[in-house]
């Protein structure tokens, strides 16, 4: 299914609702993944249909078969953000739990802090103290030139040359991911993290390059942090105690002293 964002694009989406579902969740992928590859495959879509969560899920723009602008302005972090609550009001749905992965955490922190009352649960995959301290640098440069390269064996850096052979894997447009690493995103607010009222779950590997999430955690008024054993950011998010963080998170077990 697809949607106009009150940009003019189109972002396609699933909407998968079982009959008697009791909350829906909508969910966030990372840079150059999409729907498919981030939930679908990895095992959440089933995990959360058992327990008859209504299950939302987004390719973001220029990601999977949504619009591809090739500008680097239709990636401001502000549409992004922007996109996530324009579904929901698209779908007529008041309040969603929501559960960003990596990239897609960073956009539905962005999102809680412009409709904090659209949100019952945040949950922030593959992230963790980092991101309180992330600022503008080359880093996007670096990447758009590995999306761009003609050669990717003239990609020297191991990260850069995964994320381009994962972009390649699943078909994803080169120049529209350039595109969104290249524009200049200010901060996340984080000061005002601590005023979110939801819940909030950072998750992440042991061996997560983004920091702890246990630290993150503490930047939120009713935050909680766990770290996945033996995990790196990759191997985190298919995880069975992923899938059990969350689900603890979202049943109230994490709010528990005495079912720990």
């Amino acid at each position: 299914m697809d949607f106009t964002t009150s940009d003019g694009l189109s972002v396609s989406y699933d909407d998968i609702a079982p009959e008697g579902y009791e909350r829906a969740i909508l969910l966030v992928h990372g840079f150059a993944s999409n729907r498919n590859e981030g939930w679908k495959r990895t095992g959440w879509y089933a995990a959360l249909e058992r327990r008859r969560f209504r299950v939302i899920a987004l390719d973001q723009r220029g990601h999977g078969q949504s619009a591809k602008p090739h500008e680097p302005e239709a990636y401001r972090r502000e549409n992004l953000a922007r996109d996530v609550v324009e579904l929901i009001d698209h779908l007529g749905i008041n309040r969603v739990d929501l559960f960003g992965y990596s990239m897609g955490a960073r956009v539905a922190s962005a999102a809680a802090l412009v409709a904090p009352d659209r949100f019952s649960n945040l949950i922030l995959g593959g992230v963790g103290d980092k991101m309180l301290s992330e600022r503008p640098s080359a880093r996007g440069d670096v990447m758009a030139q590995a999306m761009l390269a003609e050669d990717p064996e003239s990609i020297t850096e191991p990260f850069l040359r995964s994320f381009r052979q994962f972009a390649v894997e699943q078909g994803e447009d080169r120049q529209a991911l350039a595109a969104f690493v290249q524009v200049e995103n200010p901060p996340l607010d984080t000061d005002s993290f601590a005023t979110l009222p939801m819940p909030v779950l950072a998750v992440a590997g042991q061996r997560e390059t983004n920091g702890d999430p246990e630290v993150l955690a503490k930047a939120f008024a009713h935050g909680h942090g766990v770290i996945i054993p033996g995990c790196d950011h990759f191997s985190a998010i298919p995880h069975a105690l992923t899938k059990a963080a969350v689900f603890d998170f979202i049943d109230g077990v994490l709010d528990d002293p005495w079912a720990r």
